[in-house]
């Protein structure tokens, strides 16, 4: 008990730093689970379809081959109309990945369970050396 009361601040410390580093599995780290090597294996093995929620400039500065753009306000509205077959792979990218991950959320809510947001979003992508598109 002494070691605990004269080495509080290391105590304090060291539980911070657990904190710290649990945080971003707890969120769910750079935004999204699918890998660009994992989305690349869904489009050509499993069909599936690419949306891409930035904002039409950003869609037109780059984005993945063959991806639709469905800016996240409008895919509520637009993804049923887009991709009929809710049985299909749903890869949904963005700049980052955050907002991928808030369309990911609204395409399950629509019933596209196979929906996953594309980690590190046009980032991870062009990092990964994969070809970009622009409009």
């Amino acid at each position: 008990m002494k070691f605990i009361i004269d080495n509080w601040y290391l105590i304090l410390i060291a539980a911070a730093s657990g904190v710290m580093l649990l945080l971003p599995a707890l969120r769910g780290a750079s935004g999204g689970s699918l890998s660009a090597a994992a989305a690349v294996h869904l489009i050509n093995r499993e069909k599936a379809v690419v949306i891409d929620v930035c904002e039409p400039e950003e869609f037109a500065a780059g984005h993945v081959n063959g991806a639709k753009n469905l800016p996240l306000s409008q895919l509520e509205d637009k993804l049923p109309t887009t991709v009929k077959n809710k049985q299909l792979p749903v890869v949904l990218v963005c700049a980052s990945g955050a907002r991928a991950v808030r369309a990911e959320a609204t395409a399950k809510k629509l019933g596209y369970e196979k929906a996953q947001a594309l980690a590190g979003g046009m980032k991870a992508w062009r990092d990964a050396g994969l070809p970009v598109e622009k409009a």
